[in-house]
């Protein structure tokens, strides 16, 4: 299947996420700090990008998570709103290169690259159960 006709270049997602005790480098185990998880960060930057190629897929494609590469630039206290955005770079067969980048109310705090790669769904799944 070509993707390339699916997917462009520039497409983006964008996540949000209020800071809160859950989602803490505290609880997360990060650090012992109550403030926003670089494990957090990453995941909602994961999302943004999820939501950028995602839903141009054929029914029964999706995206997983193959690489990260991100800068935690500055901490945000719980009660703050983080939003994370995810934008489609380069398209190379079935893999996707993702500019991500993160910002809470006073500015960014994240920046990076995120790579995804194309799957079927049932074909993936099925090399899961496999290893069991």
């Amino acid at each position: 299947m070509d993707f390339d006709t699916l997917l462009k270049p520039g497409m983006k997602g964008e996540l949000h996420e209020t800071v809160t005790g859950e989602n803490t480098a505290e609880s997360w185990g990060s650090g012992g700090l109550p403030v926003y998880a670089t494990p957090s960060m990453i995941a909602l930057m994961e999302g943004a990008s999820v939501a950028a190629a995602d839903p141009s897929l054929p029914a029964g494609f999706s995206t997983v998570g193959t690489e990260v590469s991100i800068k935690h630039l500055a901490a945000t206290p719980p009660g703050m709103t983080v939003r994370a955005a995810g934008e489609l770079l380069e398209i190379n067969g079935r893999r996707l290169l993702f500019r991500v980048e993160a910002w809470d109310e006073t500015g960014k705090i994240g920046e990076g690259t995120h790579s995804r790669f194309i799957v079927e769904n049932e074909r993936f799944l099925k090399k899961t159960r496999e290893k069991k």
